[in-house]
């Protein structure tokens, strides 16, 4: 065929330029094989990478095998360079054993430590703002490695997009954000995607230099990675990347390409990256008819016997206690006691104390969050650790919830741990993606850890209106995967703390602003822990049971300090998830009567969980039905006279004398 690429081997040994076409070869002979047993019915789905295996393929050529690339559905070229066992990865895409999710997941949706690969989850954008946190590692410690994340001209339309690119650049973190320009978001074009005419032209906004490259190209694909991470490795700093090539197939197989214009295929199936380099090395006397036969023959009876191994492996098989253990990563918590002296500090100082401790005794803790730096947060909870940690540690960040937490993540994917603080907890709205998509999940998909508290302070009682009060720890409280932790009192406030930063699982912490300044008491000085997973029994008594948490137990101390007459079992929750129900039971099964109060509005609150449950296991023990309280089914109002009505407390009181008289 007639070459429309034009190759320069300079720099290229004869070796390495058959080297690389062999590792060309092999993602588009795999491709082959996949739309054959796609149309045998043998397999369900494929992402076709057709057209733009160079950009794969060479770019994990150029970097380090201990660099992490983070690729995308089109990125099988990546997965074969790092020479993942075919047999795996077949068994990834037909949801065997021995795949990489254990049949939890599909395709290229995972990732593996053993070959530095983290894969995609479907929503495009959030593995940026992991890259980020990687590359953010790799500059703490020192290690002068670059980080290669891929993304679409359409993911790129994501707010992802944009925060982890913010993010680096302010950071100047080693990270290459490359964009494959396929000029189509599955059947959207470029010019319904973006109004710019070339995605380098956004490098200048972020302040970061921006790179294009013809991406069918193998050898530019190479020498431009190579360049960029010689570079980036000794002065770190982000490059945009703009890989420009075309896809040839559809989106995934089933929407097919009819939208393309009339010869645009044709156009660019000249520009094909595999036949074209193919051409070039036979020009160039590198590659013969029997070198090319020698390659395919051995690749083709790679992947077939690797498919047939696949293929002969079992159905998957599991169980209920099986799916629910890998939800978290294994872990015992060995609580460590709050000895010795004890000095008498509010809510806020013991939350501070946490942090000063954990920073102290895990040096590779990292403290995210906005303000949080010299300004020491919008509560100042943070007061002071810059002078203590340097700014490596406590890190100021833009306005960016979503890449930041991603970053966490990222840490904790290179054995860091991080600590992201929501400068309020209603702002988690714009993370929510990162912590119940990546966080919750990530262990139970291909078994890593994310290492990450998310602090989360939250609640009325302030007048602060609709965005900056609401209780929304239902939430997350739906979504296997996350601990959710939220104390009453300075002493399980840093003794929770502490515990959530050691336990290896994504955890968030709960803070009512209203008890930061408003309590105070005795706390332990030294390090300790609380159990996470039990709940705290306030006061002894057999008329009643009040299960509640947060603020909600001091209203429940307010209230039977009013009925002296009365006594009511108080069960502090602590830990929403896990769940201590067995004191909860215990409870109700001695006094009969049960009433679940939270601050959270009544509806879809964690109350009517609760409620089931205790109907389910306590009901022959019952005198009368289980009561929930809660706020109102309305947003948190500003003026506080509404905001009292808005509050459980009255309707509390109500509830007691209603379960005490029935």
């Amino acid at each position: 065929m007639k070459r429309a690429i034009s190759f320069d081997s300079q720099g290229f040994s004869n070796p390495e330029l058959l080297s690389i076409y062999k590792s060309l070869l092999k993602p588009r002979m795999i491709e082959e094989k996949m739309l054959v047993l796609l149309r045998q019915g043998k397999i369900t789905k494929w992402f076709s990478g057709w057209g733009q295996e160079a950009i794969s393929v060479g770019s994990t050529l150029a970097m380090k095998d201990e660099e992490y690339i983070l690729p995308m559905h089109r990125n099988l070229g990546v997965f074969t360079t790092r020479d993942i066992p075919l047999n795996r990865l077949f068994s990834q895409f037909q949801g065997k054993q021995n795949g990489f999710t254990k049949g939890r997941d599909r395709s290229f949706h995972f990732g593996t430590q053993a070959h530095r690969i983290v894969g995609m989850i479907s929503h495009l954008g959030p593995q940026l703002g992991i890259a980020d946190g990687i590359a953010l590692a790799n500059l703490l410690k020192q290690e002068e490695l670059a980080t290669l994340v891929f993304t679409g001209d359409g993911g790129a339309s994501e707010g992802d997009f944009h925060e982890s690119l913010n993010v680096a650049a302010v950071w100047n973190l080693p990270v290459i954000f490359c964009v494959e320009n396929n000029s189509w978001g599955l059947s959207t074009p470029s010019e319904e995607q973006f109004k710019c005419k070339q995605f380098i032209d956004k490098g200048i906004g972020y302040g970061m230099e921006a790179v294009q490259m013809d991406g069918n190209n193998i050898l530019e694909v190479i020498r431009t990675v190579r360049k960029i991470t010689s570079e980036i490795r000794k002065s770190p700093k982000p490059v945009l990347l703009e890989a420009m090539t075309f896809r040839m197939r559809g989106h995934e197989e089933s929407s097919g390409t009819k939208y393309y214009p009339e010869g645009l295929q044709d156009e660019w199936a000249i520009k094909d990256p595999l036949s074209n380099y193919e051409t070039f090395l036979k020009e160039e006397g590198v590659l013969t008819d029997e070198i090319e036969s020698e390659y395919r023959k051995e690749l083709k009876d790679e992947i077939q016997s690797s498919f047939d191994m696949a293929q002969n492996e079992p159905l998957i098989s599991s169980d209920e206690d099986k799916e629910e253990a890998d939800v978290f990563a294994p872990y015992t918590q060995n609580v460590i006691e709050g000895k010795g002296q004890q000095t008498e500090i509010r809510f806020i100082d013991a939350i501070q104390q946490a942090l000063n401790q954990s920073m102290e005794r895990y040096p590779d803790l990292i403290l995210m969050g906005q303000d949080i730096a010299e300004y020491g947060g919008a509560f100042k909870v943070t007061e002071g650790l810059v002078d203590s940690y340097g700014k490596g540690r406590v890190r100021n960040t833009p306005l960016c919830e979503s890449a930041i937490i991603g970053a966490g993540l990222g840490l904790s994917i290179k054995g860091m741990k991080a600590m992201v603080e929501m400068q309020f907890a209603d702002f988690v709205t714009c993370g929510f993606n990162q912590i119940i998509n990546n966080l919750a999940k990530i262990h139970w998909r291909w078994g890593q850890n994310a290492d990450v508290v998310v602090r989360m302070p939250t609640g009325a009682g302030t007048a602060a209106g609709p965005f900056h009060s609401q209780s929304n720890e239902a939430w997350f409280f739906h979504t296997p995967g996350l601990k959710i932790l939220y104390p009453s009192n300075p002493t399980d406030a840093k003794g929770l703390l502490n515990a959530a930063i050691e336990d290896p699982n994504p955890v968030l912490f709960f803070e009512h602003k209203y008890l930061y300044r408003s309590i105070k008491e005795e706390v332990p000085e030294a390090y300790y822990t609380t159990e996470i997973g039990k709940a705290n029994l306030v006061s002894s008594g057999d008329d009643l049971t009040i299960v509640t948490y947060g603020l909600g137990v001091h209203w429940a101390l307010e209230e039977m300090k009013n009925r002296p007459d009365i006594q009511a079992e108080i069960i502090d929750l602590r830990s929403l998830v896990p769940l201590d129900t067995e004191t909860i039971y215990t409870s109700v099964k001695k006094t009969g009567r049960a009433i679940v109060l939270h601050e959270d509005c009544i509806s879809g609150g964690i109350g009517g969980e609760l409620t089931a449950l205790i109907t389910e296991h306590c009901f022959e023990f019952l005198d009368a039905p289980v009561l929930r309280v809660g706020s109102l089914n309305s947003p948190v109002p500003f003026a506080a006279t509404i905001e009292a009505i808005f509050l459980p407390q009255e309707r509390f009181t109500k509830a007691v004398d209603q379960l005490l008289n029935y």
